[in-house]
């Protein structure tokens, strides 16, 4: 568990040229990627895609070229010091864990989902829709951030709203740059794939068969940083569990290098919790029991958090093998939108299964919107639990909906004709 593998410094004019010059090179990866990936229009008479004209080209050269330079321009501001950037944070760069299992999680699922699009159409459309593939990239980003910071707000109102109350701008912008939500960056990512396919006039259920394997491979490596990190952590677990795991504090974490770095977040987490313990049971109490101590108490006396389920674990390895079953199911599919179902209906299981392990209830339930909902209520669901009770029943529809009207798919998709 290495929250943090290296932190980079920017304090020597030498290592501020060597960001700058980085920070041009992506900015012109960025254009070039723009004018590369920029789609035709389609010819009304073939139905098929013209190649792009020099004002296309231009045109998503420069939507890049915008997106990118925004990103870096973030990037600067908090890396390098006042001297070398206007108002800048000098924070550096560190290499969390996190971040670089999230970056590995997203390639991956990328390069898989533009290899599984160039075979499923082949010839030269193959080589179009595997384009497509790799330019859907950016817009996937978008909408996930988007909808997984809407969703983040939808279930941590109250914060929000003081933060608007308030009517300081840097305590608006301290909320809006708080944590994620996978559900609402799920639901923002699935909504860019609609518009694109509907731009790029593609088969969206069609695609999304092509998708929906790679996303839970990307979810497999992210979870592996969420444990690294020690976010979206368990419950307390007895004594005697075996694969429990202790979250290091901050005076425990190190880096790579042996330098003391930031605590996890399930450590900073139950330096605030109020509720008791009993320490060889793992139950957990709003009220003072007999043998029970303070979570706050325990955790300072010990440096760690308390023994506690790895859900990150748990739900990584279910994503690699629903990944696995997800691949074996493509080449037995009759219909487009099966493998797209099948991955609602695994991963709604998958994660209300592991949502019964959880234990950072800061995550949104519905205690939270409702003070008078108990806290330890077996009907205090999680928001995550009551979107995969939407997301099974969506799946069930498509299955249902698909296996009536089901026919035989092209040959280049690798499926059995029905």
């Amino acid at each position: 568990m290495l929250p943090t593998l290296i932190a980079l410094r920017f304090d020597s004019p030498l290592s501020q040229a060597l960001l700058y010059l980085v920070a041009v090179l992506l900015l012109g990866y960025g254009i070039w990627a723009g004018w590369r990936n920029a789609p035709g229009s389609v010819d009304p008479k073939t139905g098929k895609e013209r190649p792009p004209t020099r004002e296309q080209r231009t045109q998503r050269a420069v939507i890049y070229g915008v997106l990118f330079a925004a990103l870096i321009w973030v990037g600067l501001h908090y890396a390098l010091p006042p001297s070398a950037f206007l108002g800048g944070k000098g924070e550096g760069f560190p290499l969390h864990t996190y971040g670089l299992m999230l970056m590995a999680g997203f390639a991956a699922a990328i390069l898989v989902s533009a290899r599984l699009a160039e075979r499923e159409w082949g010839g030269a459309e193959g080589v179009r829709r595997r384009n497509d593939a790799m330019d859907l990239a950016v817009w996937v980003v978008i909408g996930g951030i988007v909808g997984s910071k809407i969703l983040f707000i939808l279930v941590t109102p109250k914060d929000f709203l003081e933060a608007l109350g308030s009517g300081s701008l840097w305590k608006i912008l301290g909320a809006l740059g708080g944590g994620f939500v996978f559900y609402g960056g799920l639901i923002g990512a699935a909504f860019a794939v609609w518009w694109f396919c509907r731009e790029r006039k593609i088969d969206f259920l069609r695609f999304a068969d092509v998708i929906a394997p790679t996303v839970a491979l990307g979810q497999a490596f992210g979870r592996l940083g969420c444990f690294a990190a020690g976010c979206c952590w368990g419950k307390p677990a007895t004594m005697h569990l075996p694969w429990a795991v202790r979250f290091p504090g901050a005076s425990r974490a190190l880096d790579l290098l042996g330098h003391p770095t930031s605590g996890a977040i399930a450590w900073d987490s139950q330096t605030r919790e109020l509720r008791w313990v009993i320490e060889s049971t793992g139950q957990v109490f709003d009220h003072p029991v007999p043998g029970a101590l303070r979570i706050s108490d325990w955790v300072a006396q010990h440096g760690t958090t308390l023994p506690i389920h790895p859900t990150q674990l748990y739900e990584s390895l279910a994503q690699l093998i629903l990944f696995v079953l997800l691949m074996i199911a493509r080449r037995y599919r009759r219909f487009h939108g099966q493998i797209l179902a099948l991955y609602l209906i695994g991963y709604s299981i998958i994660r209300t299964t592991v949502e019964l392990f959880r234990g950072d209830f800061e995550r949104g339930t519905l205690h939270k919107l409702i003070d008078a909902v108990p806290l330890d209520a077996w009907w205090n669901i999680s928001t995550s639990q009551f979107i995969s009770l939407v997301m099974f029943a969506l799946g069930v529809t498509l299955l249902v909906r698909g296996a009536g009207a089901r026919r035989a798919l092209p040959s280049a998709s690798g499926a059995q004709p029905a």
